[in-house]
């Protein structure tokens, strides 16, 4: 069974750790420890975590909205702006 990774919305990877086997490395190829006991794992996406990879729930604070949320709100602003348009 091949193990999920949820992208949680405005939040981090979400990785169910009990669907199977996992291992995290960095960009060398270096193992990064998962920490024991754990069913499952968030990675950041905001960049913003002191705990990367892991998140550590800084997202929330600094207001973190996903690309594709950040896209949608910029195209309706982009499209409320433009003359002679009306909003989706």
């Amino acid at each position: 069974m091949p193990v999920t990774i949820k992208v949680r919305l405005d939040g981090p990877y979400f990785i169910d750790l009990t669907q199977g086997e996992v291992v995290l490395t960095d960009h060398d190829g270096t193992v990064i420890p998962i920490p024991e006991g754990k069913t499952g794992i968030a990675l950041c996406r905001c960049g913003a975590s002191i705990k990367k990879p892991f998140c550590d729930g800084t997202h929330s604070r600094i207001g973190f909205r996903a690309g594709e949320a950040a896209q949608r709100a910029a195209d309706l602003a982009a499209r409320a702006a433009a003359p002679g348009t009306t909003p989706a």
